[in-house]
């Protein structure tokens, strides 16, 4: 997964685009950057900035967007208006998501936006944004609103939501009064409301800490609201974690994520961006799924809740991950683990003879079970074929197989399931499988 930062270098490494490159590291996404503006500041005092020449920073944006497949695009720092017309050029037609986190200061106290460039910022920023997630002052800014109450959030967010933002989340930590601090999201037309315990220190970098995981969950494929969640229960992880490296504030220190998501998400984009793998998705589309240790039912096995689907010459990820997401690749996983505890992950495939053979020239364990020696009882349970199917072509193996396929029955597609240790085995075995349909690849 490939996620682009567009935003300004901070030289303490808590916020900015080197804040952003540690919380994408954290998900186990890759981080592509683009500087807007040099600023000179520590933990105590904020010194200097300089503005990236405007034609650099377009240069920048084409370069990695003609060159990488960009998932979501966060938008941070944006000096002069100059900087503000540059990446409008440059992104006003394209379709990833976009996430701007509107800053304006920085919490060791310099101007971070200059006043002729924030006129230019809401007619031509706002409007790209799938997400805004400025703070109180932030969202008062934007709106000439005073912010002093739960009510005037939904108003605040409301008037950002028509100057073009497609959602808007308005973060409460500003409030001076109160234990809880209070995050109110505007999702389309219904709103959210999250809350958590207010910590009882400042730190350096937790805004931006929270605008690069949501970032990253978004190109996941989470619903806005799980995708806050998430976000913003990492943030908090980190703020918890935050350490006072220099003489001033303390700096965020990022959680670690959880590490069964993050393989499986870099797994499932490296699948995705295969040139010819849209030729071996199946009519019931394909799933791809990674296991905890020692699975004991469906909810230890992280999946889909929706499909990798076929769009025409490409393949798209419907849905996000979810543990007890996927049923029946999923089941066919606990199986596996049950008796070979090392494989923990598989995907399925569309079958066809040529790629059976390919596997057994390759060296590849392959087994299959027939579906006409299925009992009814199995047939008639839903997700029990998959688990009776899995069972039965590994009983009398001592070792586990690549692969398990079926060839089908009666209203039933026939399939390939390609099992691994890890997802990275699996998309190894997956390339090195399917790649000799396609050797100039």
């Amino acid at each position: 997964m490939n996620i682009l930062s567009i935003a300004g270098s901070d030289p303490s490494s808590g916020a900015g685009i080197q804040g952003d490159m540690k919380t994408f590291s954290a998900f186990g996404a890759y981080g592509t950057s683009v500087i807007t503006a040099v600023t000179s500041q520590n933990t105590r005092k904020f010194f200097n900035v300089e503005p990236v020449a405007p034609f650099l920073v377009k240069s920048q944006i084409r370069s990695i967007l003609e060159d990488f497949r960009v998932d979501a695009i966060k938008i941070g720092m944006v000096y002069d208006k100059q900087t503000v017309r540059a990446i409008h050029s440059e992104l006003e037609k394209i379709k990833i998501p976009i996430i701007l986190d509107p800053i304006f200061k920085s919490t060791t106290g310099g101007d971070l936006q200059t006043e002729n460039a924030f006129s230019d910022f809401k007619k031509l920023l706002i409007p790209l944004s799938y997400a805004i997630t400025p703070n109180i002052p932030e969202a008062e800014k934007i709106t000439g609103l005073k912010i002093k109450s739960l009510n005037d959030m939904k108003n605040a967010a409301k008037k950002i939501q028509k100057i073009g933002a497609k959602n808007v989340i308005i973060k409460g930590g500003h409030f001076s009064l109160g234990s809880k601090v209070v995050d109110v999201l505007l999702d389309d037309e219904k709103f959210y409301i999250f809350s958590h315990d207010r910590l009882k220190f400042e730190n350096h970098g937790g805004g931006c800490t929270f605008s690069a995981s949501l970032c990253v969950n978004i190109a996941r494929g989470k619903k806005l609201p799980e995708a806050i969640d998430a976000a913003r229960l990492f943030t908090i992880e980190s703020m918890k974690k935050a350490t006072q490296i220099g003489r001033g504030l303390a700096i965020t220190k990022h959680a670690k994520g959880d590490d069964i998501e993050n393989q499986l998400s870099n797994a499932i984009s490296k699948f995705c961006s295969i040139d010819f793998i849209y030729e071996h998705i199946p009519e019931c589309q394909t799933n791809f799924v990674y296991s905890v240790p020692s699975p004991q039912s469906l909810n230890d096995i992280l999946g889909l809740e929706g499909r990798i689907v076929r769009t025409g010459k490409h393949v798209t990820v419907a849905g996000h991950l979810k543990y007890e997401g996927s049923k029946h690749v999923a089941s066919a996983v606990l199986e596996m683990a049950r008796k070979f505890p090392a494989i923990r992950s598989a995907l399925n495939l569309k079958y066809d003879k040529k790629t059976i053979k390919n596997a057994v020239s390759k060296g590849f364990q392959v087994s299959s079970y027939d579906r006409d020696t299925e009992p009814a009882r199995a047939k008639v349970k839903e997700g029990s074929t998959i688990s009776w199917g899995t069972k039965a072509a590994i009983k009398t193996r001592n070792t586990p197989p690549d692969i398990v396929f079926h060839t089908g029955d009666f209203g039933k597609e026939a399939m390939i399931i390609i099992f691994g240790k890890n997802p990275e085995d699996v998309l190894r075995k997956t390339l090195k499988i399917t790649k000799s349909f396609h050797p100039s690849t």
